[in-house]
């Protein structure tokens, strides 16, 4: 089974009163973090929970330690994942309303536990959801705790020294899904030192996306992180952003191109600039 599946709205909707479903509400907005839940309460997908990435996707932040979003806890985020009814066996369904940008996280995360069966998201997230005129709710579901027994792999995630031993070399292909502008130095409307890692190429995770909002073909992909890898061994990439988020947008779209899982830099540039000894490169 592909690790990377997505799911139509109009299939969704089909498979609403399916046993062992769950449904995860990920919307989030860096500029307002409680507009995730109060778009939730408002309304959302029938039988869908809501995961906070702050709260539910992400451990507590140290300033000048971590990165704007540390990694959760794993033992926790099982738990969490068991108390919203998740079983080994189970089909879930992940969702925001920013290009599956938040729903990647969640999915990223669930295969850095080993739920790598049965595992989707919403192609075109809420948008195409609402466009297809199906029914919203407010009602919040009565859950049933799950059995899930999730252990994180290692192999998934690099750290900030790992990554500076690597600096250099001429296999690693080091993509950075935030915007050229950020990207280049020009602005950064987040973070403290504005730039990015030596030797990273700009690879924008909306890119990975049609103009309906839609992920583009597995081919059109596939040329996409071709072309960026440019004859280096994918297994020499490595994906970063911001803080570990939309980086994992990238690495669900590599895996429906028929890539393999690449590591994450999960502390990314937000957690790169904590330390003055790191080195940062701006432009092009």
């Amino acid at each position: 089974m592909p690790l990377a599946q997505l799911i139509t709205a109009q299939d969704l909707q089909q498979r609403l009163h399916q046993p062992n479903l769950l449904i995860l509400d990920c919307r989030f907005a860096l500029n307002d973090p409680h507009y995730g839940q109060r778009s939730y309460t408002e309304s959302h997908i029938p039988g869908a929970l809501y995961a906070d990435l702050e709260r539910d996707l992400s451990g507590p932040v140290h300033k000048g330690v971590t990165g704007r979003h540390p990694l959760p806890d794993a033992e926790q985020l099982v738990q969490r994942l068991r108390n919203w009814g998740l079983n080994e066996t189970s089909t879930v369904v992940l969702y925001d309303d920013g290009g599956d940008a938040f729903a990647a996280r969640a999915w990223w995360l669930l295969t850095w536990l080993g739920k790598r069966e049965g595992v989707y998201l919403l192609d075109g997230g809420l948008k195409t959801w609402r466009a297809a005129g199906l029914a919203l709710s407010q009602e919040v579901p009565a859950v049933q705790p799950g059995s899930f027994k999730g252990q994180p792999d290692p192999s998934l995630v690099l750290d900030a020294e790992q990554l500076q031993q690597r600096l250099g070399q001429k296999q690693l292909c080091l993509l950075d899904a935030r915007a050229l502008p950020r990207f280049r130095g020009e602005v950064e409307p987040l973070d403290p030192v504005a730039g990015h890692i030596p030797g990273a190429q700009c690879a924008l995770f909306s890119e990975n996306l049609g103009n309906d909002g839609c992920f583009l073909p597995a081919e059109q992909l596939r040329q996409r992180f071709a072309k960026l890898l440019n004859g280096r061994p994918v297994e020499q990439l490595v994906a970063y952003c911001g803080s570990g988020v939309t980086a994992c947008h990238n690495l669900f779209a590599l895996c429906l191109a028929g890539y393999p899982l690449a590591p994450l830099y999960a502390g990314s540039w937000s957690e790169w600039v904590t330390d003055p000894n790191r080195p940062v490169a701006t432009g092009d």
